[in-house]
C-alpha cells in the first residue's frame, strides 16, 4: 500500500538493526506481548458529541511466540482474536502494553521506525478476495511489496514473483492474470505468496481458511505447514475451527472477551483442559462415532445467554455469567492466569475453581439453558 512507502532521513531517530536472523534459535521469543490493550471509544450525545465508554476489544494480554513457531490462537466471534492479529502488525494502534519483536519494543514505534521491520512480519487476511485489488495483476499484487521496500531480487522481480506461485501452487504463467479470474482457495494462495515475498520471520494469519470448502482449506492449511517447514517461518494462526488450529498449531491460547484465559501445548488445551470456557468450547465440537462406542463418548455442555457486551464486561472473571462453577469469588477477583496444580509446565490457566483435565463424557451434561434443559427432559420422558 502506498501509505507504507517511507524515507528514513538522517534527522530522524530509527529502532535499531534487528539481530542477525541467522543468530535466531527454534524455542527463542521472536514475538512477545505484554499487557497488551485495545480499547475502541464509543462516541455519544447530541449535538456535541463525546466519549460515552470504550469497546474493550483487548484488555491485558500476555503472548510468546517463538522462532519457527505456530501458536494458536481461537476463540468465539468478537473475543478480539483479529484485533490482536492487527495490533501485532501495528495495523492498530494499541492503547497500552508492549509489543516486542526479536527484542525490541515497537508498541510506540512510528511508521519511518518500523520500516526495517515491515518486512519481517507479514499478515495474510481472512477474505481472499477483498484484500487483493481488482485493478492490479497478480504478478503487480506480489511483487508490490518488494517495490515499496526497494527489493531487486536475483534475476528480477518477474522472475521471483513466478517463483513463489510455484512454491503455493500455482501456474508461473498466471503472472499476468487478475484476482477475479481465480477461485477462492487460488485468490489465498495468491494471499499466501503475497506474504512469503519479503521472506518474513513471522505471518500473522487471520483466519485464512473460514471463507473456503473444506477441501481447500485442507489445501491452504497443507500447504501453510509445508511453508513453515521449509522456510522456518512462526505464525501466529487466528482461526474459530478448533480442529483447523489443532492440526496446524503446536500451542494454543484461548481467547474470551478480550482475555486470554488458558494458554498451553496442543495435547493440553484439547486433551487436558481446565478452564469450564475451554471444555465448553471442545464439548461445541460435533461428536462423530463410526462404532457409536462408548469410548468415543465426550463431556456435552450447552451454556446460556450470549457473550456479554465487551462495552460493559462482568467484574472478575468475565466468563462467570456464563459458568457452572461461578461462586461470589468470582464476581471481585479476577482469576490471574498461573500454572495451576495438575497442568503441565507452560499450561497456564486463570480460572479460581478449575475443572479436571478430562473431556470424557460426565454423568451428567450440563445444561445451563433452560429452554433446551426442558426439551430434553420432555424427550427422555
Amino acid at each position: 500500500m502506498k501509505e507504507d512507502v517511507v524515507d528514513v532521513t538522517k534527522d530522524e531517530a530509527t529502532l535499531p538493526a534487528p539481530r542477525d536472523a541467522a543468530a535466531d534459535e527454534p524455542g527463542e521469543p521472536l514475538l512477545v506481548v505484554e499487557n497488551l490493550v485495545k480499547h475502541f471509544p464509543v462516541k455519544g450525545g447530541f449535538p456535541v458529541r463525546r466519549t460515552v465508554g470504550a469497546v474493550q476489544a483487548v484488555d491485558g494480554i500476555d503472548l510468546t511466540v517463538h522462532v519457527g513457531e505456530s501458536f494458536g490462537l481461537v476463540g468465539e466471534s468478537g473475543c478480539g482474536k483479529s484485533t490482536t492479529g492487527r495490533l501485532v502488525t501495528r495495523l492498530l494502534e494499541p492503547t497500552s502494553g508492549r509489543i516486542s519483536y526479536r527484542g525490541q519494543d515497537i508498541s510506540r514505534a512510528t511508521r519511518k521506525q518500523l520500516a526495517p521491520i515491515r518486512s519481517q512480519i507479514q499478515m495474510i487476511f481472512q477474505d481472499p478476495y477483498s484484500s487483493l485489488n481488482p485493478r492490479q495483476t497478480v504478478g503487480k499484487i506480489i511483487s508490490g511489496p518488494m517495490e515499496i521496500n526497494g527489493i531487486n531480487p536475483q534475476g528480477g522481480r518477474e522472475k521471483r514473483v513466478r517463483e513463489l506461485l510455484e512454491i503455493v501452487g500455482l501456474n508461473p504463467e498466471h503472472y499476468n492474470r487478475f484476482p477475479h479470474e481465480f477461485s477462492g482457495g487460488q485468490r489465498q494462495r495468491i494471499g499466501v505468496a503475497r506474504a512469503l515475498a519479503l521472506e518474513p520471520k513471522l505471518i500473522v494469519a487471520d483466519e485464512p481458511v473460514s471463507a473456503l470448502d473444506v477441501s481447500i482449506q485442507a489445501q491452504v492449511v497443507n500447504l501453510l505447514q509445508q511453508v513453515q517447514k521449509e522456510l522456518g517461518i512462526a505464525f501466529l494462526f487466528i482461526a474459530h475451527d478448533l480442529a483447523v488450529v489443532r492440526h496446524f498449531s503446536q500451542r494454543v491460547a484461548v481467547m474470551y472477551l478480550g482475555k486470554v484465559i488458558e494458554v498451553g501445548d496442543r495435547d493440553s488445551i484439547y486433551t487436558r483442559p481446565r478452564h469450564p470456557y475451554t471444555h465448553a468450547l471442545l464439548s461445541a465440537v460435533p461428536e462423530v462415532s463410526l462404532d457409536g462406542g462408548e469410548e468415543a463418548r465426550r463431556e456435552r455442555i450447552r451454556l446460556a445467554g450470549d457473550v456479554p457486551s465487551p462495552i460493559s464486561p462482568p467484574s472478575g472473571c468475565r466468563f462467570r455469567t456464563r459458568c457452572w462453577k461461578a461462586q461470589d469469588k468470582c464476581a471481585t477477583e479476577e482469576p490471574p492466569l498461573v500454572q495451576i496444580s495438575g497442568n503441565r509446565s507452560g499450561h497456564l490457566t486463570a480460572c479460581h475453581f478449575p475443572e479436571e483435565p478430562t473431556i470424557e463424557a460426565r454423568d451428567k451434561d450440563i445444561i445451563l439453558d433452560p429452554a433446551l434443559a426442558a426439551l430434553e427432559d420432555s424427550s427422555e420422558g
